[in-house]
């Protein structure tokens, strides 16, 4: 007997060391970041690691807001992007300095580069700039009717659009749009010119003319793997067997892929690592579209509904307190509408730095903007039940709980449901944005489609959203006349 507890440590030692270690491996959302997170996440899969997929992530300030926090352990990232927009370095730097500052700064580190420069380029149709004779950004100055469209991080960001136009002194001024629907817009002539990257499978495919840097503004682009310091050094070896093994040339082709062979990148990964004898993972099976759809129905589902049960929860008891409190009643609903104007994707990014990634800022946004309507509902509900029943109520001797609860909140009842219906209706909607933070739900598709510009994907996210919508609102108006006393009716 002596010896049991000696033996079930070592099996319990034996369990632990044997345990996967899990490591989070996250991704921008467009076409190529996730390829080469898929890539990352397949090599490390391999060598042992149990990895959560979080991809969809926005852009940059997201993806690093998430590797900062330690929601995420490692993505894909571009040392140009990192220079700029993560160091503000007034000057491009190089690979050793840009990894040295990280360090010091964040206790952040970087891969070698992957083996290709995919930097920022402006792109046009090739049979435009051969007939104006456009080789270099500098020859756009001569043509101010162009219209042009660039990604609105591109339009943002330091070595973006606006310090392009003081290098150059460019006349054109540009729209924002969604960097893959730049692409449709240049194919349809609504615009002439955009930006892109220079492994983008559509320079090919749409036969565009990449503009010569002639004055060198944008910095090299190295693609590299960017990961938290303390990633374990076996993980960073594997990691490390991907330094030099992507030139521009298969890059563009993954891409490509991707965009027109409508490849799964799962699948493009598992081929590339297979091709560079990198790596030997088993083939998972992957689920039907079926039950892929289904998985993100009950996800969009479970977002909306525990939002506004937490939302129900703190608006119905505040919205009494606050009707029988006129003094804070203005205030708290100013307060509240405040939050609801704050646009979607900005209330998401400011989660990251206090709850990470995934469900819990997610759900906690939705909350936020599902307060106003079931507050502001709960108080008129409660302020339009007929002052004289009221007084009879009174004169019949009841107290203000029994008030509350045998006469006013009955009466406010339609009103109360019809908030929480309107609030339900918008976080249906909302949630879709719920996947630039990786808490999954009908947004991957639209997101995804987006990066890809495939309608169809973007549409297996937008139908059942409005489908849902539209099965709320007809499951509320149920409710409501159930649950309203028939001589309202």
């Amino acid at each position: 007997m002596k010896r049991f507890p000696v033996i079930l440590s070592l099996l319990l030692f034996s369990a632990c060391a044997f345990a996967q270690e899990r490591i989070a491996v996250g991704s921008k959302h467009f076409n190529e970041g996730y390829i080469l997170s898929e890539i990352i996440s397949q090599l490390l899969e391999s060598n042992g690691y149990r990895v959560e997929r979080k991809y969809n992530l926005g852009g940059t300030t997201i993806a690093f807001e998430a590797l900062l926090n330690r929601a995420i352990d490692i993505y894909p990232e571009y040392t140009g992007t990192i220079s700029a927009e993560i160091l503000k370095a007034g000057s491009h730097l190089s690979p050793e300095e840009i990894r040295q500052a990280l360090q010091q700064r964040y206790g952040l580190e970087i891969s070698l580069p992957l083996g290709f420069n995919n930097t920022y380029a402006i792109v046009l149709n090739e049979a435009q700039a051969d007939q104006q004779q456009i080789k270099t950004i500098s020859d756009l100055r001569a043509h101010p009717a162009l219209a042009g469209a660039v990604s609105y991080e591109f339009l943002q960001r330091a070595d973006g659009w606006n310090n392009l136009v003081a290098t150059y002194q460019l006349p054109q001024r540009v729209r924002g749009i969604e960097h893959g629907l730049a692409y449709s817009a240049l194919r349809n002539n609504s615009i002439h010119f955009t930006d892109a990257y220079s492994t983008d499978g559509e320079i090919k495919k749409y036969n565009l003319r990449v503009l010569q840097d002639d004055k060198n503004f944008f910095p090299e682009y190295a693609a590299v793997s960017f990961y938290q310091s303390r990633l374990p050094e076996k993980a960073k070896q594997a990691l490390a067997r991907l330094d030099n093994q992507i030139n521009e040339s298969e890059m563009r082709e993954m891409n490509a892929a991707a965009l027109f062979g409508k490849k799964d990148f799962a699948l493009i990964a598992k081929e590339f690592l297979a091709r560079k004898g990198l790596t030997g993972a088993r083939a998972e099976k992957q689920p039907s579209a079926s039950q892929d759809l289904f998985r993100h129905i009950l996800q969009h589902l479970f977002l909306t509904f525990l939002s506004v049960v937490i939302a129900i929860s703190i608006a119905l008891p505040l919205g009494i307190v606050l009707y029988k409190n006129q003094l804070l009643l203005n205030p708290i609903l100013y307060l509240t509408g405040i939050f609801q104007t704050v646009p979607s994707l900005a209330l998401l990014a400011l989660m990251i730095p206090l709850l990470g990634i995934g469900l819990v800022p997610a759900i906690t946004a939705l909350c936020i903007y599902a307060l106003l309507p079931i507050l502001r509902n709960t108080i008129s509900g409660l302020k339009g039940v007929d002052p004289e029943l009221k007084s009879v109520a009174t004169a019949m001797g009841l107290t203000a709980n029994q008030k509350l609860k045998l006469i006013e909140l009955p009466l406010a009842l339609p009103a109360i449901i019809s908030g929480i219906r309107i609030a339900s209706v918008i976080n249906v909607g909302t949630a879709t944005l719920a996947a630039f933070i990786g808490a999954g739900g009908l947004g991957e598709y639209i997101v995804t489609g987006l990066a890809l510009n495939n309608s169809n994907l973007i549409l297996k996210g937008a139908i059942p959203s409005a489908l849902l919508a539209i099965l709320l609102e007809l499951v509320f108006e149920f409710i409501e006349k159930r649950l309203t006393p028939k001589f309202m009716v």
